[in-house]
C-alpha cells in the first residue's frame, strides 16, 4: 500500500521514486508511504503506554533508525503485509492484521488497519482506519508524501501554510515542550529550510504547493491534528506530512489518542491537483 506515482496531465508529481526496489530493501521512505505504527522518531529504545512497557531491539530486522540511533517511522512500508479487499479503476482497499509476533514485539496492541485510496475529480483521498481487537490501542501514525513541481527550480516553488502552533524541537528532532504561533505562510521557498513539527489550529486545514501552472493541495480532512513540514534546502522535494500525534508521542504521551477496547479510529487526508496561475 505505497503510492508510488501520482501524475497530472502525464507529469509526475511525487519524488524519491528513482529506485523503489532498493528503497524497499533499505526501508527508505519514497512516494507516499504510511509511517506505522509511529510517525517520525522516538527519543529512546522503549516506551510505556496503555499498561504496556516495550523495549525495542536495535537488532530488530523490521525497524530502522535515524542518524542519532533513534527508532524512525516504525516498520518500513515494505515490511507491512496487506490483503486487498476491494480493487477497481478508482479505488483500492486493503487490510493489515497487526497480529504477527514480530509486529507485536514492537507494538503489543492487537488491532486491524484498513486503508482505502481512491481517485475522484483530480484528487487522491487516503482513508486509514484502526480497529481494536481487544485492549486499548494508541494512535500515532502518519504519512510522508514527497512532492515536487516539475520543470521549475525548487527556489521558485510557492508554499502556502495555514496558521499553526510550531513545536520547539531539540537538535535530534524531539519536541521539548516549547510552542509558538506560526503565522500563515505564503511565499516562494527560495533558500528556506523546513524540518518543523506543528499542532494544527484550524479544522480541515489546507497546505498548498504551486508553480509552473500546477497547484498541489494537501487537505487534512479528519483525524490528523499535527503536521510535519520537511523541505531541506539542498533537496528537490517537499514533504507535507499528516500526523495523528506529534513526534515522540508514545514516550511523552502528549497529543496521543487511545482507541477504546473494541473501538475504531479513522483519519483521512486528500491531495487535490489542479491548474494554478
Amino acid at each position: 500500500m505505497l503510492c508510488a506515482s501520482l501524475r497530472y496531465q502525464d507529469v509526475e508529481l511525487l519524488r524519491r521514486l528513482e529506485d523503489l526496489e532498493a528503497a524497499a530493501k533499505k526501508g527508505s521512505t519514497v512516494g507516499v508511504p504510511l509511517l506505522y505504527p509511529w510517525a517520525n522518531r522516538l527519543e529512546r529504545l522503549g516506551y510505556t503506554v496503555a499498561g504496556q512497557t516495550v523495549e525495542l531491539a536495535r537488532s530488530s530486522p523490521i525497524l530502522r533508525f535515524d542518524e542519532h540511533g533513534q527508532p524512525m517511522h516504525g516498520v518500513p512500508w515494505a515490511f507491512l503485509e496487506w490483503d486487498v479487499v476491494e480493487a477497481s479503476h478508482v479505488a483500492l482497499r486493503s487490510r493489515l492484521q497487526w497480529n504477527r509476533l514480530d509486529l507485536l514485539a514492537i507494538y503489543p496492541f492487537p488491532h486491524q488497519v484498513e486503508m482505502r485510496a481512491s481517485i475522484l475529480n483530480d484528487s487522491l483521498t487516503i482513508e486509514t482506519s484502526n480497529i481494536s481487537l481487544g485492549g486499548p490501542v494508541p494512535v500515532s501514525f502518519g504519512f510522508h508524501p514527497y512532492f515536487g513541481i516539475p520543470k521549475l527550480q525548487r527556489a521558485e516553488w510557492r508554499l502556502q501554510l495555514p496558521r499553526m502552533q510550531r513545536l520547539s524541537l531539540t537538535a535530534k528532532g524531539i519536541p521539548d515542550g516549547g510552542e509558538e504561533i506560526f503565522p500563515a505562510y505564503d511565499r516562494e521557498l527560495g533558500e528556506s529550510d523546513f524540518n518543523d513539527g506543528f499542532a494544527l489550529l484550524e479544522k480541515n486545514p489546507c497546505f498548498l504547493l504551486s508553480g509552473a501552472g500546477i497547484g498541489i493541495t494537501v487537505e487534512f480532512v479528519e483525524g490528523y491534528r499535527f503536521a510535519q513540514v520537511f523541505a531541506p534546502r539542498e533537496k528537490e522535494f517537499i514533504a507535507i506530512e499528516p500526523m495523528t500525534a506529534p513526534t515522540n508521542a508514545l514516550i511523552s504521551g502528549k497529543g496521543l489518542s487511545l482507541i477504546e477496547p473494541g473501538g475504531k479510529f479513522r483519519a483521512i487526508f486528500r491531495v487535490q491537483v489542479e491548474a494554478a496561475s
